[in-house]
């Protein structure tokens, strides 16, 4: 990135940031009431956005696992819940698990995770392994990764969920050339959740996987809400427009997961974070006013002519 989200934050005070030592935490416990996502299967309720966790590798670096145990106290105190791992990433489910346990949230989270195996016998061992290094006798949410072994372990996952074993079943993408796929999949199952990514720089979502989540009521995980950073980087030095005020945007990357949480369906971004003033910040998206249909009009074509 040519300019770091840390610059964006101290530029606060010509853009009307709150960056303050316990800013959005005692803004929130005062004046705010908390922005929800509603699962439609359920009708259970969580924070508007998490959190994922692709970086998080163990470490010689004792400064650098500090920095992630207090991301995710920032996070879980700021009003975070969801938390989206998965054994692709390294061994990020043993850090986690062992964060967790440590700071004493383990089962104060949503914890998704991912099993990618073809074989049914290898997704069983793998899934078992999650429940191990996560420390968790539930799962809230087991999803497919990228679509691979989908009907081999969908069959196990159900079985499971009916045990009890996962509260909800889900499959992800990271490529739009399978959502062809997803939506057979969407059609054929009774999920709960799909993951996909979306962003005011990657807008093809919209054409038919949203809307069709949206129709059958299947929440959607959002990876990429920053699009890898690009989006900062367009916006790079640009003050907030008056706009943001309408919808008590503090921070361009408030206004980036705003934007995707306004989507009229049941959106939850999860930025990988691993800094604990971009917990902070992105947890003040979950409160105030969110952009009505006019106003994300407005903040697409703002976008469109800098992307």
């Amino acid at each position: 990135m040519t300019i770091s989200r840390r610059t964006f934050l101290e530029l606060g005070a010509g853009a009307g940031l709150v960056v303050a030592s316990g800013g959005w935490r005692g803004l929130r416990a005062e004046t705010q009431t908390r922005i929800m996502t509603t699962i439609p299967s359920t009708g259970e309720k969580l924070p508007a956005v998490g959190i994922g966790t692709r970086e998080y590798r163990s470490s010689s670096d004792a400064a650098e696992m500090q920095r992630f145990r207090q991301t995710l106290e920032m996070f879980h105190s700021s009003g975070g819940r969801v938390i989206d791992t998965s054994p692709n990433y390294g061994n990020a489910e043993t850090v986690i698990g062992e964060l967790l346990r440590d700071i004493g949230i383990r089962d104060d989270v949503f914890m998704a995770t991912k099993v990618d195996r073809e074989d049914p016998q290898q997704g069983i061992e793998r899934m078992n392994r999650s429940f191990e290094l996560l420390g968790r006798d539930q799962i809230d949410l087991m999803q497919v990764h990228n679509l691979r072994g989908t009907e081999e372990e969908l069959e196990t996952m159900k079985a499971w969920k009916e045990q009890g074993r996962f509260r909800y079943l889900g499959v992800t993408t990271h490529d739009a050339r399978q959502y062809e796929e997803m939506e057979d999949v969407m059609r054929r199952h009774p999920l709960d959740f799909i993951q996909l990514n979306y962003s005011l720089a990657d807008r093809g979502a919209e054409k038919s996987i949203l809307p069709l989540a949206r129709d059958r009521g299947i929440a959607v995980l959002v990876n990429l809400p920053f699009a890898r950073g690009r989006l900062f980087k367009v916006v790079a030095k640009r003050p907030l427009p008056d706009w943001a005020a309408d919808m008590d945007a503090h921070s361009w990357g408030q206004v980036f997961l705003k934007y995707i949480v306004s989507y009229p369906a049941s959106l939850i971004p999860i930025p990988g974070t691993t800094k604990p003033h971009h917990a902070e910040d992105n947890m003040g998206a979950t409160v105030g006013r969110l952009p009505d249909a006019n106003l994300r009009r407005e903040i697409e074509t703002y976008m469109t002519a800098l992307l």
